[in-house]
């Protein structure tokens, strides 16, 4: 999928991409683990595909609707974190920058209470296996929650919302040790689950937010070469946070942007136009 990786059990004819020859060459560093490097991969490019807001608390007015497009960037990962088997082999994890991904979304109409308006929601995401630059991949994600405002507030808005996403990779990712030998297409599925609690504020158009959830990943790589599972003994579950922005720029386009990360596993931008459905 987007770049992703294999990790051998063997260092024969390994080799290192010219770019990281200086970096390999000063050796093992201290604290390194196999097993980590593995499972860090594993974990990161299923989180590179995980669906954040992109929105805040209350994605559309009661009612109303958007469809777009959201564009997620996968920052290049440095050769330390490339380089495997001993630093004695790299992997091509740069191929593709980003995930472009449709999305939709609807917000239902409002429950009013004597104190509260609440607007739940859903949204759906969808990438199509159209093969690009090599690899085939299926991401169908969904998200559901709930906004709320109080009335004669001020513009804050608060919100809680959940979110799974199911990706598919066929791709040739474990690449032949020896340059020139027979490649064969591997599988690669990645999925996680999470739940975010919003806070934003609304004002004249331009809504600020920002979140943080929990998010719990599951992977499944099969390398066809070798009949091989590799195995991700330590899968991520962690706090994930989101800063961003939605600001609506006429009555038929919005526009989307956020900063969104796992501490310690993935750091990126995000961002979204949608056209407004009424």
């Amino acid at each position: 999928m987007v770049g992703l990786f294999i990790l051998y059990t063997t260092t024969a004819f390994a080799a290192v991409d010219p770019a990281c020859k200086d970096v390999a060459s000063q050796g093992v560093p201290d604290g390194y683990s196999e097993e980590g490097q593995q499972n860090y991969l594993l974990n990161y490019f299923a989180m590179a595909a995980s669906f954040s807001p992109i929105h805040g608390p209350i994605p559309n007015p009661a009612g109303t609707g958007s469809v777009g497009v959201e564009l997620s960037v996968i920052p290049p990962l440095s050769c330390e974190r490339r380089l495997v088997l001993n630093y004695t082999k790299t992997e091509d994890t740069n191929k593709t920058p980003a995930v472009p991904r449709p999305r939709i979304s609807f917000s239902f109409p409002a429950i009013e209470t004597a104190k509260l308006r609440f607007v739940p929601y859903a949204g759906l995401g969808y990438v199509p296996p159209v093969p690009i630059m090599g690899t085939q991949n299926v991401i169908i994600s969904v998200e559901s929650g709930v906004g709320v405002k109080a009335k004669g507030s001020k513009g804050m808005q608060y919100g809680l919302r959940g979110h799974a996403t199911l990706m598919k990779s066929v791709a040739e990712i474990a690449t032949p040790f020896v340059e020139g030998d027979e490649a064969f297409d591997d599988l690669y599925i990645g999925s996680t689950f999470g739940v975010d609690a919003m806070l934003g504020f609304f004002n004249k158009g331009l809504t600020t937010y920002g979140a943080i959830g929990f998010t719990d990943v599951s992977t499944f790589f099969y390398i066809t070469d070798d009949g091989v599972v590799s195995d991700n003994t330590d899968p991520f579950a962690g706090f994930t946070g989101s800063l961003g922005a939605q600001y609506r720029l006429s009555d038929s386009i919005q526009l989307g942007g956020e900063f969104y990360t796992a501490p310690g596993l993935i750091y990126t931008g995000r961002f979204r136009v949608s056209y407004m459905l009424r």
